[in-house]
């Protein structure tokens, strides 16, 4: 059911039946290396090349979730996925090992909250049983076609995020048990005039406030109805310029519960400068750790809000200001209240 213009809800609460996370060796290293299935222990996985290395964490968070969804391969009727590298290449080489119809996504870093918001729907609607859906992105493959080689050894400004090398994903059912899939509100593209693709937090933080701001209004929601609020990677810089803007809209968010997946994946120490992105960061954080909160009872109602800035090495070159945009999808407890 459309609420407003930009919200659904999802009558049916499709389920989030199962997830599958997977993570580099810097992730190993990070705040929440327990809520991963598998951590390899160098970038290569034992590959030629970081790409095909990216292929690899995306196959096994689909085959770790399908597993664990007791299902097998022949039962997700659709794949909703992307990644950051030219075409999404290697999330379109996942699929093919997957075999399910498949839906290539790009949203950048929006693309975890984009696809779970397709899937919901569908399945809402009757229109599959099992969805599976995710994002991944691999930093050095990131880095090498947005920047430069990390064995360039550029240095980076203070403003900069590292891309997480990770991939998360979700079977999303209208049966069995799991957290529920009660809303979302689709983003649109909102454009500040910013051209420092090193700013990516700052950039975004506008399109996150405009999301989470319409969301409370379509819903008739205040913020406090949500346990936590999250956005997929604004960091450090992101983050405070939202909640600026939050203040000169009239909109009280308490900072302990408004917080960014780009800031709870890595220890304090690590070398993020102002925090954690790519298509993977929302992504391992949401099907990981958050996932598994809802599950403990720790969390009853969770507001993902994945950003995504959706310039290009071309857009760049081209001197081009930044379209950002970000998709909210509420999760919640099913379970909450019985």
């Amino acid at each position: 059911m459309l609420t407003g213009h930009r919200t659904w809800m999802f009558d049916n609460k499709p389920k989030i039946i199962s997830t599958g996370t997977t993570g580099g060796p810097f992730e190993a290293k990070g705040m929440l290396a327990d809520d991963f299935d598998f951590l390899h222990s160098d970038l290569w996985i034992e590959e030629d090349s970081y790409e095909k290395a990216h292929k690899v964490l995306l196959e096994e968070a689909c085959e770790r979730a399908i597993e664990k969804a007791e299902l097998t391969k022949e039962n997700i009727q659709f794949f909703f996925a992307g990644d950051l590298i030219n075409q999404i290449t290697p999330t379109s080489f996942a699929a093919e090992t997957l075999g399910a119809p498949y839906f290539g996504l790009f949203g950048a870093c929006s693309t975890s909250m984009e696809g779970l918001a397709l899937a919901a729907y569908i399945v809402n609607t009757k229109g599959a049983n099992h969805i599976l859906t995710g994002a991944s992105s691999h930093n050095t493959a990131v880095q090498k076609q947005f920047r430069y080689p990390n064995e360039y050894g550029d240095q980076k400004p203070p403003t900069s995020q590292w891309t997480v090398t990770g991939a998360g994903v979700g079977v999303v059912s209208d049966k069995g048990d799991g957290p529920a899939v009660t809303s979302a509100t689709i983003g649109r593209i909102v454009n500040m005039g910013m051209t420092d693709a090193n700013n990516m937090g700052g950039a975004m933080a506008p399109a996150a406030v405009d999301t989470i701001e319409t969301h409370l209004k379509e819903r008739n929601v205040d913020p406090s109805y949500y346990d936590l609020i999250v956005t997929g990677d604004l960091g450090h810089i992101g983050r405070k310029v939202s909640l600026d803007l939050f203040t000169k809209h009239g909109i009280s968010i308490p900072e302990d519960m408004y917080q960014d997946c780009g800031l709870m994946i890595y220890r304090e120490g690590q070398p993020v400068l102002a925090g954690a992105s790519g298509t993977a960061c929302s992504a391992v954080v949401t099907y990981g750790h958050l996932i598994n909160r809802i599950k403990a009872g720790e969390l009853n109602r969770i507001l993902v809000v994945a950003t995504g800035s959706l310039h290009s090495p071309l857009s760049v070159q081209q001197n081009e200001t930044i379209p950002c945009i970000a998709h909210a999808v509420s999760i919640e407890n099913a379970k909450a209240g019985e």
